[in-house]
């Protein structure tokens, strides 16, 4: 007998263990295939919800919030793109060909995006943040750019015409600062947050074996 679970994924587009934590729980849930079915959920969490338009220079950024050395930030960028290549994610440099993310942006607009997404699918929804997560991560494009948006809108299979629309408006953000709000208020302040069955929390880019426990616990009602 298949057991379905409903797994809210609490994150921002501009947040790197949430990319790897994605691509881990992806992993754990191929292997429980056949007994565990999820219904998977894209929940918003702006890890920098003041930041301007334009962005900020990323070490810059870094070492001012978190109270570090342009050298402890670089360490773990690298660390990041180490455990990005063992789940199958590319994280490019700034200095690599091509780029890499170098500044760090807005994230709202893609979050009233990915709101919309889960309207109108929630499947399409998880293909539109994987391309989220590519074209800022893999190939330094600005997460607060609508040009960039509706490309990964396009390539999610929504309609190109429909997320300009969203995007040109206001629509959703009341949806989207409401579910910030409720989850801030559960006491979600970093991010990933998986939340399954609308009880259980595993916090964190965990591996997938730490996922799968989890979810095979859950699913046997553990």
């Amino acid at each position: 007998m298949t057991t379905t679970l409903k797994i809210d994924f609490v994150s921002d587009v501009s947040c790197p263990w949430c990319a790897i934590g994605l691509k881990s729980l992806d992993q754990a849930l191929e292997r429980v295939r056949g007994d565990i079915n999820a219904e998977l959920h894209f929940q918003p969490f702006e890890l920098n919800p003041k930041m301007a338009p334009e962005g900020q220079e990323i070490t810059e950024h870094i070492t001012q919030k978190y109270g570090i050395t342009p050298a402890q930030a670089q360490a773990n960028r690298e660390n990041i793109r180490a455990r990005g290549a063992q789940v199958g994610f590319k994280f490019s440099m700034a200095d690599e060909p091509g780029g890499g993310r170098s500044r760090i942006y807005n994230t709202f607009d893609a979050h009233r995006l990915l709101h919309w997404a889960e309207l109108e699918s929630p499947a399409k929804q998880k293909v539109l943040k994987e391309a989220l997560f590519k074209a800022y991560f893999t190939d330094g494009q600005s997460p607060a750019s609508h040009d960039v948006l509706v490309k990964a809108a396009v390539s999610a299979g929504l309609d190109e015409a429909r997320a300009r629309e969203v995007l040109a408006s206001d629509e959703y953000a009341d949806d989207v600062r409401e579910r910030e709000q409720f989850y801030l208020t559960q006491g979600i302040h970093s991010v990933p947050a998986v939340i399954i069955n609308d009880r259980h929390l595993i916090s964190g880019g965990q591996p997938a074996e730490v996922f799968e426990q989890a979810l095979r616990q859950i699913a046997a009602g553990g």
